[in-house]
């Protein structure tokens, strides 16, 4: 027969578990909170907000943008990318 666990599943002595537990304020989207009409892929310095230093589109869990604006800022990006007016990569 083996001992019994001696180690207890108490909140006070896990420190590090609570940390991570810790639910986030879900974030705003952008442009629902400026109320943009219309995502424009001339707008150079908004669009280059949502791009990685890679030059990659930012999921939505990272930039906070619903569904309908990412899916208008995805097609704005690829606009602009192909006007010339943003990067396909950065090396």
């Amino acid at each position: 027969m083996s001992a019994p666990d001696t180690r207890r599943n108490n909140r006070s002595e896990r420190p590090d578990r609570d940390r991570r537990m810790r639910r986030f304020r879900r974030r705003v989207c952008a442009f629902c909170a400026d109320k943009v009409a219309r995502i424009d892929y001339k707008d150079v310095g908004r669009l280059r907000r949502s791009l990685s230093e890679r030059a990659q589109i930012l999921p939505r869990r990272q930039s906070g943008t619903c569904a309908r604006h990412q899916r208008k800022l995805a097609l704005a990006i690829k606009r602009a990318r192909f006007m010339a007016m943003l990067p396909f990569v950065n090396r």
